[in-house]
């Protein structure tokens, strides 16, 4: 793995405390020993650029093999089915893989692992995949990590994809990392944008350093190339009049039934509302201070007959449940109708409800970034603004 080497030999006081302040993680740390360099090095160079003395050294990983790009072809899809229901996203990652599929000319493939999934794949056959892949077993009737990912490892061997796609949901984020580590690849998560070049290479977009930049990340040398995508990122695939997918039922790997732990009773959670699904939400940020702010909130939300959603920092002040959290740490959400009271607008926030199709946003300061992403901007206080919006709205037929 690269890393950076310090040479204590050539390290003097100030050349330290010049290196140090220049990290912006205080990854470089000045001590009794010298210099050193501690695990929050993310390698970003500004350390090396601002040594004149020869203090440090960047040493590379050893050269990788190249891959032969054209041994493996095809984007496939990792379903995700609820009994015989298919999940939402498995049909968000469809329609971006048969987007990305079209000019590159690379085939759609879906995988679909359970029990008893025929009416599944029957359903999946009309949503435009080239062919799909069914591992249909007893040992599969519930999620275990180690058996999906098996049988994951045992059609990524015998198919050879160059890209596989999941969702960022509890599965994904269980199987995509082994499948990433058995093959010595590389994996992006939570991506908010993909893009396939015409030599295979996977341009995998995501926020990075905490939401401050938007990272392009490409895994060139190695296949497959392994992404996982947050539900509502991506448009669903369309249905067609018929099936047109082609299904080939595969073998389960030798010892699926053995790989794993043994699941003897599996409880149903209570249903709880997943502002994910909300057609309509209103958002609070920090801007809201006080339990007089929360009710006007409260009062618009009843109106629009609206789910109440938040910021991080309303979160983490006991305001609201981590399940109202919009973001990358929370959930993303794509409603017809957003309406934001005292929301920055962090790229953070951002990242998870730009794709809303109308966006009202209501803060005293019309520099917020919230406004660059907003169909509809009231400068204002929102103590000020809120009663006259909600006399407005009021007036009309509530959103159902």
């Amino acid at each position: 793995m690269a890393h950076i080497e310090v040479n204590q030999k050539k390290v003097t006081p100030e050349i330290a405390e010049r290196l140090s302040s220049v990290c912006p993680f205080g990854a470089l740390v000045v001590g009794e020993k010298g210099l050193s360099i501690e695990s929050g090095c993310r390698l970003c160079g500004l350390c090396l650029k601002a040594d004149k003395d020869g203090v440090l050294t960047l040493v590379k990983d050893e050269p990788t093999v190249e891959v032969v790009k054209s041994s493996s072809r095809g984007i496939a899809v990792l379903a995700e089915c609820m009994g015989n229901q298919v999940h939402p996203i498995t049909l968000e990652l469809l329609g971006k893989a048969l987007e990305m599929a079209a000019p590159t000319g690379q085939p759609v493939f879906v995988v679909v692992i359970g029990w008893k999934v025929s009416s599944a794949v029957e359903s999946l056959r009309c949503y435009g995949a080239d062919k799909i892949y069914v591992y249909d077993d007893r040992s599969l009737e519930h999620f275990e990590p180690l058996r999906y990912a098996s049988c994951v490892e045992d059609f990524v061997r015998k198919v050879r994809p160059s890209v596989v796609m999941a969702g960022a949901t509890s599965m994904g984020r269980s199987v995509a990392p082994r499948i990433a580590a058995r093959f010595r690849t590389g994996i992006t998560a939570d991506c908010t944008g993909l893009a396939l070049r015409e030599d295979g290479d996977l341009v995998q977009t995501r926020p990075a350093f905490g939401g401050n930049i938007m990272a392009q990340i490409v895994t060139p040398r190695t296949r497959p190339q392994l992404c996982t995508v947050r539900y509502r990122v991506f448009d669903a695939a369309q249905k067609r009049e018929g099936p047109t997918s082609q299904v080939e039922v595969m073998e389960e790997p030798d010892g699926l039934e053995k790989a794993g732990a043994c699941i003897l009773e599996v409880l149903a959670k209570p249903k709880e509302p997943d502002i994910s699904e909300a057609e309509v939400i209103v958002a609070v940020g920090r801007g809201v201070k006080d339990e007089a702010g929360l009710h006007l909130v409260r009062k618009l939300a009843d109106i629009l007959g609206a789910q109440l959603a938040c910021t991080r920092p309303m979160v983490e002040n006991g305001w609201f449940d981590p399940r109202r959290q919009i973001g990358l740490s929370g959930r993303t959400v794509k409603p017809k109708l957003i309406i934001t009271i005292g929301v920055s607008g962090a790229v953070q926030f951002a990242a998870g409800m730009d794709k809303s199709e109308f966006i009202i946003s209501i803060n005293n300061d019309p520099e917020a970034s919230i406004f660059n992403i907003s169909h509809l901007g009231l400068v204002g206080d929102l103590y000020e603004v809120l009663p006259a919006f909600i006399e407005k709205v009021g007036r009309e037929e509530p959103v159902r």
